[in-house]
């Protein structure tokens, strides 16, 4: 008895050896907020997610049939001894960001299901024609208004079948003619149907069936009545009514219908509101709300070239073609040469070379001896469309897409639903408008719109306005009132994306799980956190328990319980240095505690850097929520971008200043947004963005292929005695490539083998042992070690092995300095951390001839950093200014912040309460300004 109540309070886990775990035992209390910290790669995902979430995914998929297990596959067993008390387990990690572009933010968390539900329900439909609220009939009503409106009056009762289309209606004409009727009305003019009736097939026609012709009496009900209920099954419930005398026409049917115009409306349903519904969707983007077209300032960017110099991009420069005699043909017919500049060519004539042209061009050219006709000639355009089509090669495709700019759909203007779905509103709000709103106003609009709505939409919307409302209200208290409903998955940050999945966790009311999440913290501002904070509490004290693999000294002071990994990363990380609460936590010496405790710190920089003198100045920069802003970026410093979430840090550095740069020195096919000039390029001679994606997707990808050193070591294993008398090159020395690799695993050193119901298993390969290479590639050796020894090597025993080659040390130097001697030279890029993935992206870019000249861009760049590694990554950081290149860092880490030569702070708040710069200057400067959030925190940091 005893024993079940321990395992009720706390998760056991022993012997715990994946990655670099040192078979540990923890005892993990539950119904707790518990923080595992620890230096990057000290094994904190290894614990949390790839033990104790791994453990807990494949006891679920367990329970489940064979049957089910085999389409679901199954979680390889963790390498840990045992593990109790596990609850149900969701993960919540920050890779898994939806790259649907069919995804947004109110799919997501559902908020959007509910909208639809309301509109289909409670929304009511006005014409896209006439704006008029549309109305619709029962038989009854039809009967009786027609009986008071027209009583004496001749009228035709007629069933629309057409409207205005092209076509002949050759067969519709014969099919309605053989049920017995006789007349039709087209185009406003009753005509006599006729065997063989047909209509000018490239005019657009208006159709309809004349089911009867009646003067209204009050004795002639039965007639009236019989005519109305044909004329609603010709008409597919709808019909018209034609006064005779007055020439008026009137609408009636039992669809939602425009008394003015006719036009009608489907039933509305939820799916008519969903663009990812044939029923909802915007026609012309397929319910993407953009569009890919032809640019033609990239087909001709250039309009004082001529044809004969390349002014046409896609075509090239001038060689005997047949496009290019074609092209001279059209010259003779306009009056130009393929030399005349493309500025002088008459409008009509580009246009033809572009889009081509029905009209038969004579080509008169001495490679063909004769006079040749042409019928058409398809154009530029059309060729380009040609390469983009499904069945082109992808080399075709990439080269066609340079010529395309993507752009928010014409039809829909973005809003991904059709013209009907556009057309319902509740209150004077439809669902697009609704869904552009921030959280923040969409939540007032949800609170204040029952008083707006009639007794039976209050009924209806009662219940559907309250789960809305609880579901905007967790997304408010995480943070992201900022957001709108329509935002775009693919856009969210690692940290927003894992926020709404929280707060939608939160929305689910679960109970007795255990919550594992990575960094909920990313892109939060200081501001924000104890909100996000308030909110993990609250999941902790509807009864769950909660896991934060963390670095944020406010998520460890106020967490129940912390779990401190190290001491150090790598091999000399993987042991448990401290587990208890953050009061105990004050009383010992590990490097977190010390940090925590301020017995160690990130030292305030003695002085400022000055810059070089030199600017980069950005004007009128409008994209997404940024209101027309210049910004100026003093060169030669560490510059830090800071302020709120969705302050427009992003838009203005990624997403503007990136792409203009990146146009400019590598051609990059990425759009920035819309901005009115920069000034200043010709300061910088190159531009290098550093995230933290992975560097390789694959075990076959690691440090020493990413950084290029492992191209050095096998040049270096090429030019020894033994691989010059056996004739081996380059390649030999690949596992990669057929030759010197293993042949059974294929350089893997692993076989995977399939268990059909239980997970696959991967086992050393019997041939390699797990080397990789094959016997005769293993013999070539240096100084002792074969090139599979040297992978094995760590980046600090590399040092000493390559002591004598500068070339191979200069990159692990650089390694080394950026705080990776721990690494393995072919570790897989797959069990590398965010943070250890953005340092050898950085350490590579170190390690190249430098100019002085560089932009580095970096995106929150602490991400998945220990304040230790903060240190390392600001004196790398440091090194790349001192040597004259500019830095510019988006950033919330006060750490960070407070290093910064300049800051420029945006905001005052997120979304359309953002897009300004509310401050700049040195971190002194912000404060003695004391305008906005950052100024507050900042203050903390430099007392």
């Amino acid at each position: 008895m005893q024993q079940d109540i321990v395992e009720k309070e706390q998760i056991e886990v022993y012997g715990a050896r994946v990655h670099n775990l040192k078979n540990i035992d923890i005892v993990i209390p539950r119904n707790q907020l518990v923080v595992v910290t620890g230096l990057s790669g000290s094994g904190k995902s290894s614990l949390a997610f790839d033990t104790i979430f791994a453990e807990g995914q494949r006891r679920y998929i367990e329970t489940f049939s064979a049957y089910a297990r085999n389409f679901l596959g199954n979680l390889e067993r963790p390498d840990v001894d045992i593990i109790t008390g596990l609850s149900p387990v969701i993960s919540i990690e920050q890779k898994t960001t939806n790259k649907n572009p069919r995804s947004t933010v109110g799919t997501t968390t559902e908020i959007y299901d509910f909208l639809r539900l309301l509109f289909a329900r409670a929304g009511e439909a006005h014409s896209y024609v006439t704006g008029e609220k549309m109305i619709k009939f029962t038989d009854e009503e039809i009967l009786d208004r027609i009986q008071h409106e027209y009583q004496g009056k001749k009228i035709y009762l007629l069933a629309p079948l057409v409207r205005n289309r092209k076509g002949h209606y050759k067969e519709l004409f014969e099919q309605i003619r053989k049920k017995g009727y006789l007349h039709v009305r087209v185009d406003g003019e009753i005509r006599e149907l006729t065997p063989m009736m047909r209509l000018d097939r490239y005019k657009n026609h208006s159709i309809e069936l004349v089911i009867d012709k009646l003067v209204v009496s009050e004795g002639d009900d039965h007639r009236l009545k019989a005519s109305i209920a044909t004329g609603m099954q010709q008409g597919n419930n709808d019909i018209m009514l034609w006064d005779y005398a007055s020439n008026e026409i009137r609408h009636f049917s039992k669809h939602l219908m425009c008394p003015t115009s006719g036009i009608s409306y489907s039933e509305p349903a939820p799916h008519n509101f969903s663009f990812n519904s044939p029923q909802g969707a915007c026609p012309k983007c397929k319910g993407l709300g953009f569009v890919n077209q032809i640019d033609i300032d990239k087909i001709i960017p250039d309009r004082s070239l001529s044809i004969a110099q390349g002014g046409i991009v896609p075509l090239g420069k001038h060689k005997h073609s047949l496009i290019f005699w074609q092209i001279e043909a059209i010259g003779e017919k306009y009056g130009f040469q393929s030399k005349t500049p493309i500025s002088e060519i008459p409008d009509e004539a580009l246009d033809e070379i572009l889009n081509g042209s029905s009209d038969p061009l004579t080509i008169k050219n001495a490679a063909l001896g004769t006079s040749n006709y042409f019928a058409t000639f398809e154009g530029v355009i059309k060729y380009i469309e040609m390469q983009r089509d499904s069945d082109a090669s992808p080399t075709e495709q990439k080269w066609a897409s340079q010529f395309v700019k993507t752009i928010i759909c014409p039809e829909c203007n973005g809003t991904r639903l059709n013209i009907e779905a556009r057309h319902y509103k509740i209150g004077d709000k439809t669902i697009s408008q609704l869904s552009e709103m921030d959280i923040v106003d969409l939540y007032k609009w949800t609170t204040n719109i029952e008083s707006e709505l009639s007794e039976r939409q209050k009924k209806i919307a009662a219940e559907i306005l309250k789960e809305i409302r609880s579901r905007l209200q967790f997304l408010l208290d995480v943070g992201l009132g900022y957001l709108s409903l329509n935002r775009s998955s693919m856009s969210l940050s690692g940290g927003e994306s894992q926020r709404i999945r929280l707060a939608t966790q939160i929305g689910s009311q679960l109970v007795n799980v255990l919550y594992i999440l990575d960094e909920p913290s990313i892109g939060l501002h200081q501001r924000d956190n104890d909100r996000l904070i308030h909110s993990l509490k609250q999941l902790r004290d509807n009864g769950n328990s909660i896991i934060v693999v963390e670095h944020d000294r406010d998520m460890m002071l106020a967490a129940d319980y912390v779990i401190d990994l190290g001491p150090h990363a790598g091999r000399l990380g993987g042991e448990l240095v401290f587990a208890g609460t953050p009061d105990q936590m004050k009383h010992i010496s590990t490097l977190t505690a010390d940090y925590i405790n301020g017995k160690k710190s990130i030292r305030i920089p003695k002085q400022r850097r000055p810059g070089s003198g030199k600017t980069l100045v950005l004007k009128g920069a409008a994209g997404n929520n940024l209101k027309q802003v210049n910004v100026t970026f003093p060169l030669g410093m560490l510059i830090c971008v800071t302020g709120v979430s969705g302050s427009g840090k992003s838009s203005l550095i990624n997403d503007t200043l990136h792409p203009i740069l990146s146009q400019s020195f590598y051609h990059s096919l990425q759009d920035p947004l819309p901005y009115e000039s920069i000034e200043g390029m010709e300061y910088i001679d190159k531009v290098i963005e550093v995230d933290q994606s992975p560097i390789g997707r694959t075990p076959r990808s690691n440090p020493a292929t990413y950084t290029g050193i492992f191209s050095d070591i096998r040049s270096l294993f090429v030019s020894l005695p033994e691989a010059k008398i056996r004739g081996y090159k380059p390649g030999r020395f690949s596992f990669n490539v057929p030759g010197g690799r293993c042949d059974v695993c294929r350089g893997n050193g692993y076989k995977t083998i399939e268990m059909n119901f239980l997970p696959d298993v991967l086992v050393m390969c019997e041939a390699c042992h797990g080397k990789r290479y094959n016997r005769e590639t293993l013999e070539v050796r240096f100084k002792g070690k074969s090139i599979a020894d040297v992978l094995d090597l760590t980046i600090d025993q590399a040092l000493e092995f390559f002591d004598a080659f500068p070339v191979i040390l200069q990159k692990l130097n650089v390694l080394h300095d950026v705080g990776l001697g721990y690494i393995q030279l072919g570790q897989p890029s797959s069990t590398l951390s965010g943070g250890e993935s953005q340092r050898i992206k950085l350490a590579t870019e170190l390690a190249k001839k430098d100019t002085g000249n560089t932009l580095y861009i970096l995106d929150e760049p602490t991400t998945g950093l220990h304040f230790e590694d903060i240190k390392v990554l600001l004196h790398v950081i440091n090194r790349l200014v001192d040597k004259g290149n500019s830095v510019i860092v988006i950033e919330h880490n006060p750490d960070v912040i407070k290093s910064a030569d300049y800051i420029i702070d945006m905001g005052p708040e997120g979304g359309k309460e953002g897009g300004f710069v509310i401050a700049y200057g040195t971190p002194e400067e912000i404060v003695k300004n004391g305008v906005g959030p950052t100024a507050e925190f900042l203050r903390h940091e430099l007392t």
